[in-house]
């Protein structure tokens, strides 16, 4: 074996280029199953981030099926879901470009279905017996914030037939198998869906139209959410009664517990569509749960309290589809990426139907992340998945640690992923350590822990970033002065307060980020408009608290460089944010970079703005920490920057 050649931390030569953040990369999502078919969303970064609508057949051959062009997405709550049907020969898509529905051919041909108007429609949900698609509608006409409806929309005409209304949001509109009664999730203001939602259910007329609905689950402070019929016509969904997310069961009139175990079974709504369990012909249901920061695979029931654990290679599922005795999924662990898989129930093996990238890593070069618990402020404790440098063609110099960056979740209510991240092995291949932080507020770990966040956020995530970092830098694992906290829209938020309100960080990097919660709550879009009510408090009883946790507002306080990313068609997080910030940094001289990206929103999708980010990045973090990057970089200009660490 060669001798390790000495190098300091983030000089190291990479063997996975930055190309690999999009170079065969695709975004599986939505995966459907349509008999012997198999149906999802492939976003392309090739494309210009493009979605497109992919089938396979029973013989294994793929196909594109939307046109060529047409970006399948939908932004219902913004965030979208739900943005295709498949079933039999109807495939009815929604194009984010217009918002209307297509009925496509095939020929990759597509009709327009809905009429032209200021219309969005997510969480498609078929009628075959009345020749008719469900759906969520979004109206965003002249007056008022946008109104939140379930639609029923005839195929052969496109007619649209309002069926519910009157909720602020509403969600999950699902048929019983014979098609009589109809369930549907609803919520008001200021709740999100997890804070408080209500299962509710309508016997449906002659012509198809609810009657008077009765409630079955939930209240305005209980979390009902992924309700689903069984073959036989049982009504299941999730529930946390017990301060888990758990599967109840509709049963003679009450509801049943299937199995109660202190596991998530359900995860935050943030788009339309998601799915955690399907139900099996017998009764019983596969569900995918989480505790401990990871994903497992169950089989529930049919007899209450039944519950056998189905061993898998993954750490990360979604979507789970039951097709033949097999299960249809996304699926990811620590040393895979995410992929569409078909997983053989009896004995966990899998097929691989559609890998999310082409890029197949050396095992002996990747960094595996350490789940690590570690003591936070109000002697409780937090999470996070740590990643050592790791790369065995160097090693550092004797008595050099290396610079750490401290990343957590968007959301703020989410999840670290234990997946393998191609972002974060670029990082610790080149000698620079990540920690994922889940911090108080994330789900996978019960309600409790979730609601550390409600009245906190700003204090609690940064808190438990900064103990993260502390954690770590106490047991030698990293370098306390090269500290740098790096996160996206919420996680942006908690980057720029770490900054702003804690001397921990030597830089940040932002992507994105609030940095004034009270433009936040004016700019922003209807689904999260009263967002913060729950997280930060009421306005304008609690304008001082939103003063004081706005970092754009105290940006006399930062004083470490900053590198903030933006997208300018970004309606989540306005470019007003972003610029915000910078005109505060600009004026104290601050040292800071600025990039904002054409045509990018929420999220980056395109190629050259994927590459050109992470370029800036390592750019960034080389002339900070004062190290020289082995890549050939387009380096980014840091206003103000003196020196490296200055």
């Amino acid at each position: 074996m060669t001798e390790a050649e000495v190098r300091p931390y983030g000089a190291w030569e990479s063997p996975f280029g930055l190309e690999l953040l999009t170079a065969g990369v695709v975004r599986i999502t939505e995966p459907t199953v349509d008999g012997e078919r198999i149906w999802w969303l492939e976003g392309r970064p090739s494309d210009g981030g493009r979605q497109t609508l992919v089938r396979r057949d029973p013989d294994g051959s793929t196909h594109d099926v939307s046109p060529a062009g047409m970006n399948v997405r939908d932004r219902v709550h913004e965030y979208g879901g739900g943005a295709y049907l498949a079933r039999g020969d109807v495939v009815i898509v929604s194009s984010f470009n217009d918002g209307r529905l297509y009925r496509v051919g095939p020929d990759r041909t597509a009709e327009p279905l809905t009429p032209e108007g200021p219309f969005r429609y997510a969480d498609l949900e078929p009628d075959e017996r009345r020749g008719r698609l469900l759906a969520i509608r979004e109206d965003h006409g002249p007056t008022g914030e946008a109104i939140n409806s379930i639609v029923a929309i005839a195929l052969d005409d496109g007619a649209v037939t309002v069926l519910v209304e009157g909720a602020d949001f509403c969600a999950a509109p699902r048929l019983s198998p014979d098609g009589s009664r109809l369930a549907r999730v609803e919520w008001n203001h200021p709740n999100m869906p997890w804070d408080g939602t209500t299962l509710r259910m309508a016997a449906l007329d002659a012509e198809g139209r609810p009657g008077d609905a009765t409630t079955i689950a939930g209240s305005p402070t209980d979390w009902v959410s992924e309700p689903r019929w069984s073959a036989s016509g049982v009504l299941h969904f999730i529930a946390e009664p017990n301060g888990w997310m758990n599967l109840q069961r509709v049963a003679d009139g009450r509801i049943e517990p299937i199995a109660p175990m202190e596991v998530e079974f359900g995860a935050p709504e943030w788009t339309f569509g998601w799915r955690t369990y399907d139900i099996d012909a017998d009764g019983s249901v596969v569900a995918i749960g989480r505790a401990a920061g990871r994903d497992r695979l169950y089989r529930l029931g049919p007899t209450p309290g039944e519950v056998v654990e189905i061993p898998t290679a993954f750490t990360e599922l979604a979507f789970p589809t039951l097709i033949d005795g097999s299960l249809v999924a996304l699926a990811a662990s620590p040393t895979a990426t995410t992929a569409l898989v078909r997983i053989d129930l009896p004995s966990g093996r899998h097929e691989t139907i559609r890998r999310s990238t082409s890029w197949q890593p050396d095992p002996g070069d990747l960094s595996v992340g350490r789940p690590i618990e570690f003591p936070t402020t109000g002697g409780r404790t937090a999470h996070g998945i740590f990643y050592a440098p790791h790369n065995p063609r160097f090693r550092p110099p004797d008595g050099e640690r290396p610079p750490l960056i401290v990343t957590s979740h968007g959301g703020p209510t989410s999840a670290a992923t234990t997946a393998l991240s191609v972002t974060y092995q670029i990082f610790t291949s080149r000698g620079i350590a990540v920690l994922d932080v889940d911090y108080g507020g994330s789900t996978g770990y019960g309600r409790d822990y979730r609601k550390r966040l409600d009245g906190e956020w700003g204090i609690v995530d940064v808190d438990d970033c900064v103990a993260g970092a502390e954690f770590l830098a106490e047991r030698g694992l990293i370098d306390p002065a090269r500290l740098v906290v790096r996160g996206g829209s919420a996680s942006g938020f908690t980057t720029l307060a770490g900054l702003a309100f804690r001397d921990v960080f030597a830089a940040g990097i932002t992507y994105f980020g609030l940095g004034d919660l009270r433009a936040f709550v004016r700019e922003t879009h209807k689904f999260e408009s009263r967002y913060l009510e729950r997280l930060v408090g009421q306005l304008p009883e609690m304008e001082a608290r939103y003063r004081e946790r706005s970092p754009a507002l105290h940006a006399d306080r930062i004083s470490v460089p900053v590198l903030v990313l933006q997208g300018l068609e970004d309606r989540v997080v306005p470019p007003s944010e972003a610029e915000r910030i910078v005109d505060a940094l600009w004026e104290r001289r601050v040292p800071h970079a600025y990039i904002a990206f054409e045509g990018e929103d929420h999220g980056f999708r395109q190629a050259a703005s994927i590459i050109r980010s992470a370029e800036a990045e390592l750019s960034f973090l080389g002339q900070v920490f004062g190290f020289e990057p082995a890549d050939n970089l387009e380096p980014v200009t840091i206003e103000h920057l003196v020196s490296a660490g200055g």
